[in-house]
């Protein structure tokens, strides 16, 4: 039994590898996931598990259609890799030599971003009530820069897991009249009419499995001198009282980039979704005027979120689809990355297609008698599809959304 179990894959050779390229980004001390990943004593109990997992394609998570589009963060396992390590757990899960083991991954503790230059927090922690609803709470926090900067990471954490459902973190310019009327450093729920998220441009966020903004060198997102990062906080009771005071990393770009990378959505926010409806489609669309590049995707919808297609109507009339997620999954918000240089010409319609399943066949539904509309709260819905695009640094972003108007002529030459 020793020798069949010798004769198998080892984990310093043939297992850490796998573990190293597909794995501890999450499965190591201070992130989300229940158990770490970094060592032989840490990872040989779960070897039935990992097997199980990756065999059903659980782990890691990846959702996208492989027969549509190429994903350069594709983290879908290799028929080789599922083998090894369906082999290493079959064999008896053998240690090996660890002369063999891989040079360990460098990770920045308590980040997955490099070292931040500047971090942004919460400048109060929040109570979060044992129950109850908690409406989307916002905090609006300088960033004391004193001149203009480009980020090329950054990366949204949250204080306490257990409470903090997502974060997003807009940059609101110093000009900007968004949320004037609060105060900075305080928590509050704005009114429904303030609130305007897209008056703000959004950095980055956190919700589970999503990870953080990390761009090209060239690429960047501008934070002008005297911004305010705007956190805005959706909190969920956990049956205790707790406690969040949560903070946003920055790494700058070295140099000035080359493209401004802007995250806008292809989104519906006026739908019906009937009770018991188990595939219910729900359409959203937005028009480029000007000529971009496409970066990744992100669909967002809520528990009865069932799939998602992203599409491209060219000016010519053709229509590519960009993502097609015929398995959402509402715990893993995961962003899509294209390879570099896909262009989007002026005149691009980008269209996304989400189907709702509100029958009793949905585990997660939280009431399949309710007719569900728009809404903040999980047991409400949402249809995003997110997207980064890029464009020349000279560009007003504002081209992109509006159409040139025709330049009036005064006759002259006639």
């Amino acid at each position: 039994m020793g020798a069949a179990a010798a004769a198998g894959p080892t984990f310093y050779k043939d297992v850490l590898p796998v573990l190293q390229r597909n794995c501890q980004g999450c499965h190591r001390p201070g992130e989300a996931t229940p158990m770490a990943l970094m060592t032989y004593q840490e990872v040989r109990p779960w070897a039935k598990a990992i097997k199980e997992a990756v065999a059903v394609r659980r782990m890691p998570p990846w959702f996208a259609d492989p027969h549509v589009g190429k994903f350069t963060n594709d983290r879908s396992l290799s028929g080789a890799d599922i083998a090894t390590l369906t082999a290493w757990a079959d064999t008896g899960a053998a240690a090996g030599d660890p002369a063999e083991a891989p040079p360990p991954v460098a990770f920045t503790e308590g980040w997955s971003i490099p070292t931040p230059d500047l971090v942004v927090e919460m400048p109060e922690s929040f109570t979060v009530p044992a129950r109850g609803t908690i409406e989307y709470t916002y905090f609006i926090v300088p960033t004391g820069l004193t001149e203009d900067r480009w980020v090329q990471f950054a990366e949204a954490r949250p204080g306490n897991r257990k409470v903090v459902h997502h974060i997003i973190a807009f940059i609101r310019d110093p000009d900007s009249k968004w949320l004037r009327e609060y105060p900075r450093g305080k928590g509050f729920v704005p009114n429904r009419g303030s609130r305007g998220e897209m008056s703000g441009e959004f950095m980055t966020g956190y919700a589970p499995g999503s990870p953080p903004e990390a761009l090209r060198p060239g690429y960047g997102k501008r934070i002008r001198a005297g911004s305010d990062i705007v956190f805005q906080m959706h909190y969920t009771a956990s049956g205790e009282e707790s406690v969040d005071r949560s903070k946003v990393g920055i790494v700058f770009a070295r140099q000035e980039p080359s493209y401004r990378v802007l995250t806008l959505a292809a989104q519906n926010n006026k739908f019906t979704i009937p009770p018991g409806a188990p595939n219910h489609p729900v359409d959203g669309a937005i028009t480029l005027h000007a000529e971009s590049e496409l970066i990744s995707l992100l669909p967002h919808m809520h528990l009865r979120g069932k799939a998602m297609d992203v599409r491209a109507v060219y000016p010519t009339g053709e229509t590519e689809k960009l993502l097609s997620v015929p398995r959402y999954d509402f715990n893993w918000q995961l962003w899509y990355q294209l390879p570099p240089g896909k262009k989007l010409p002026a005149g691009t319609r980008i269209e996304a297609t989400g189907y709702f399943d509100n029958s009793p066949n949905n585990k997660a539904n939280p009431d399949p008698a309710a007719t569900v509309r728009y809404g903040d709260q999980s047991w409400e819905e949402m249809m995003f599809a997110f997207f980064d695009l890029a464009i020349p640094v000279s560009m007003n972003p504002r081209d992109l959304l509006r159409a040139r108007q025709p330049v009036a002529s005064s006759g002259a030459g006639r």
